[in-house]
């Protein structure tokens, strides 16, 4: 579930295609000239058959009660023509269908046909678009999502709770909230960092029985002394008991087994039973004293960088980072997404990754300096997490400076990484 990463690595990765494949059709110059102009031309007979119709532009309600009309379809025509332009016109339209009905409620209200020709024959543009041009206003939203940055937010939303909804079906187990939260500290020797995770699984259950619940944390790093998960009082794992902060749990406190392969930690859900009444919180904490080099080996150019991935569909996904103030110079971090379906979780240092990069519209949010003000109104405990974890660790929580990337509906199977230059 979540990792950290320090490893220079090159390497070429080469996709071949089968004999024979296509690419398929491709959305052009002139496709987008066609959409453009599609928009205009609504834009224009909306705005005109609305001119004819009372009162049409003071609000929503009005336009539904002078026509008819429900108020959602109402406000639909209204945001499509105060858009102003063709594009996010395109994006705020009904389909078709239910525009015609707006023209049909307008004629049936007195409106003469002559201001609404040319809405008609709009609509019928609109429509040939859809249907002749990309295929189905799925595709058209998501063709159209890549120019208009309001239309882009919605799409990859709807898009992701869809996924959200389908793989929690699938694999069988959902969570209301993954939290992953990470300190970088410098280490007693002064020459690495010492790296801990605090992870929790909010609202967590099966959705059917036997259902796996698995997560994990990693290390990526090169010539460095094999991995030492303790808890956060120092001692060598022996048991999952060890990890867990019972007090921010459910009670009875949720089991997991817990397996070391290579550089990495695995944990697995014991069964509590299925359904939304099975749900538990699990929250538990791994540190890893001078578990990554602090500076890099001379002539190498690396970029050093943490990261949650992605391996229980959740409705939110809260991943902080808590860096000390010595470490990084206060520069601030970037923020990388990465498809791990292909070639599996990424090092940042390696170039064939940017192959797997996901270009959406998630962002890094700075919480700034010391840990008194960060709140979150996903996990109510989590103020007394952070003060818990500083406390047990003797650290000054004043020394920290927070980043967030906070993510509805995180895509399944993602690696969201933070990365310092």
């Amino acid at each position: 579930m979540t990792e950290f990463g320090q490893r220079e690595r090159g390497g070429q990765r080469s996709d071949v295609a089968a004999p024979g494949a296509g690419t398929g059709p491709v959305a052009g110059p002139d496709l987008e000239i066609r959409i453009i102009e599609t928009g205009e031309r609504l834009l224009a007979g909306l705005s005109r058959a609305l001119e004819s119709v009372p009162d049409a532009r003071v609000g929503p309600q009005a336009l539904a009660r002078r026509l008819g009309l429900d108020k959602v379809l109402a406000s639909r025509v209204l945001k499509t023509v105060k858009s102003g332009d063709p594009l996010a016109a395109i994006h705020r339209a009904p389909g078709p269908d239910p525009l015609r009905r707006v023209v049909r409620a307008m004629v049936k209200a007195g409106v003469d046909t002559s201001a609404t020709d040319e809405a008609v024959s709009a609509i019928d543009g609109f429509e040939r678009l859809i249907r002749d041009d990309v295929g189905d206003r799925s595709s058209l939203d998501a063709i159209v999502a890549a120019w208009v940055p309001e239309a882009r937010k919605e799409f990859e939303l709807r898009r992701k709770q869809s996924a959200f909804k389908a793989l929690s079906q699938l694999k069988g187990t959902q969570a209301d909230t993954l939290m992953a939260s990470v300190f970088l500290h410098p280490a007693a020797d002064g020459t690495s960092l010492d790296v801990v995770w605090i992870n929790g699984l909010f609202g967590l259950h099966r959705l059917r029985p036997g259902a796996a619940v698995r997560f994990a944390t990693r290390r990526i790093a090169e010539l460095h002394p094999e991995r030492a998960p303790c808890t956060l009082d120092g001692q060598r794992v022996q048991s999952q008991a060890e990890l867990m902060l019972t007090e921010f749990c459910s009670t009875p406190t949720p089991g997991l087994e817990v397996h070391e392969i290579g550089e990495s930690v695995i944990y697995t859900l014991q069964d509590n039973g299925f359904g939304p009444r099975s749900a538990s919180n699990v929250v538990f904490a791994e540190a890893n004293r001078g578990e990554v080099a602090r500076f890099a080996r001379p002539g190498v150019n690396r970029k050093t960088f943490v990261f949650a991935e992605v391996s229980t569909p959740s409705k939110v996904l809260q991943f902080d980072a808590f860096v000390h103030e010595d470490l990084f110079s206060g520069s601030d971090p970037s923020l990388r997404l990465y498809d791990t379906s292909f070639e599996g979780v990424a090092d940042l240092n390696d170039p064939s990754r940017e192959l797997d990069r996901l270009d959406m519209m998630e962002s890094v949010e700075s919480l700034g300096m010391g840990l008194s003000r960060c709140r979150s109104s996903d996990i109510g405990s989590y103020g007394e997490i952070l003060r818990r974890v500083c406390e047990t660790l003797d650290w000054s929580s004043g020394t920290f400076r927070g980043y967030r990337c906070r993510v509805d509906y995180p895509l399944y199977g993602t690696q969201v990484a933070m990365a310092w230059d």
